[in-house]
């Protein structure tokens, strides 16, 4: 019986969506401040809200391989045994181009800075579309340091 009206429940709303023209969920990322003083925001698309995601050239693997490749473990932080995750978002444009590195949860200064410049050297992706066309998407991913 439960899951009959959780099922029922489940085709309810996604008739709901279909039927109201739900879209692709966008978020606003920092763009900067405008010429006049105002800060400027653009539209990107989340990553689970798109036909097709955004790819590195080769898949994840060669991502871990890339950030392993050209990660440099800063040396004060190593030697004092910091450790963790770096989490950060950045944009894949529709052109593939990466742009918009932030961090969303640091470790320390260092480690965060070097994921960061890490992340920016990265190649073009394969950009996200929606609906065949392509489109910015915000990524989320973490670079790790471990002694």
């Amino acid at each position: 019986m439960y899951t009959r009206l959780s099922r029922h429940i489940s085709l309810f709303l996604l008739l709901i969506a279909a039927v109201s023209g739900a879209t692709a969920q966008t978020i606003r990322v920092s763009n900067g401040i405008s010429s006049d003083g105002r800060r400027c925001y653009r539209e990107v698309f989340e990553y689970d809200y798109v036909t097709d995601k955004p790819s590195f050239p080769g898949g994840d693997g060669e991502l871990v391989t890339f950030i392993n490749t050209h990660r440099t473990y800063p040396g004060e932080a190593y030697r004092r045994g910091v450790e963790g995750r770096v989490t950060c978002s950045f944009v894949v444009n529709a052109d593939g181009s990466v742009s918009h590195i932030k961090v969303i949860k640091g470790v320390e200064t260092t480690l965060n800075n070097e994921a960061m410049r890490v992340l920016a050297l990265m190649p073009s992706w394969v950009p996200g579309r929606l609906g065949g066309q392509p489109v910015p998407v915000r990524v989320i991913w973490s670079v790790p340091f471990r002694k």
